[in-house]
């Protein structure tokens, strides 16, 4: 019987409905620039930890191994890259990512908006995950750039790395983030999500983390 068990376990472990690769490397990135207010932080952090502890991402993220990293991001020289590459393999390594982020601490404050830079500093991540087969980055902002370079220069960039671009506009009131972000910021295979307010960005990450490991574009 002993030996049995061992054989069924070891059957198991060489499963073909186990993932074997990285299909998606995604980078979540988050504006903490000066339009965003301490509560305003909270509210896309906590969003964030919850969509990474959706039954259903998790499910998703352990099937196609994804690895996700986050980076915060403000003006010219601001970027952090606050949590390093993570492979989701088991419902552990998803719970640990997201109580990580929950726990995340403000990077920048009094800063100003440059989300071309945020790009370049993302797309050089990827070196660290040769093995993913689709690279994408997401970039949450409620703001236009006053500061850095020519953010459709990086989302050109990010085009020919081959490397998606997608984004939530977080919204206060009309849609001309939303409007700047399909624009400037998205590539041809990417897409925007709107949030009206920063109280709407919990669902829309979710919403946003799905679609993209889940392998629709557009």
């Amino acid at each position: 019987m002993k030996f049995f068990r061992l054989m069924c376990a070891a059957l198991l472990g060489f499963s073909p409905n186990v993932a074997t690769a990285c299909e998606t490397a995604l980078v979540l990135t988050i504006d903490v620039s000066n339009s965003v207010d301490t509560g305003e932080y909270r509210l896309q952090v906590d969003g964030l930890a919850d969509a990474l502890r959706d039954p259903e991402i998790v499910e998703t993220m352990i099937r196609t191994e994804t690895a996700v990293a986050v980076v915060q991001w403000s003006g010219e020289d601001r970027q952090e890259l606050t949590i390093p590459w993570v492979r989701i393999r088991t419902a552990l390594d998803a719970d640990n990512l997201a109580n990580r982020a929950r726990l995340m601490q403000r990077a920048f404050v009094l800063s100003d908006t440059a989300p071309a830079e945020a790009i370049y500093f993302s797309l050089g991540l990827f070196d660290a995950v040769p093995d993913c087969t689709r690279k994408v980055i997401d970039i949450s902002g409620d703001g236009t750039p006053n500061g850095g370079s020519d953010v459709r220069a990086a989302r050109n960039a990010a085009e020919r790395a081959g490397v998606t671009i997608n984004g939530i506009a977080i919204e206060s009131m009309g849609l001309a983030i939303t409007n700047f972000y399909q624009g400037a910021i998205i590539t041809r295979n990417g897409f925007v999500m709107t949030a009206r307010t920063h109280r709407e960005y919990p669902a829309a990450i979710r919403a946003k983390i799905l679609r993209e490991i889940s392998r629709i574009v557009g």
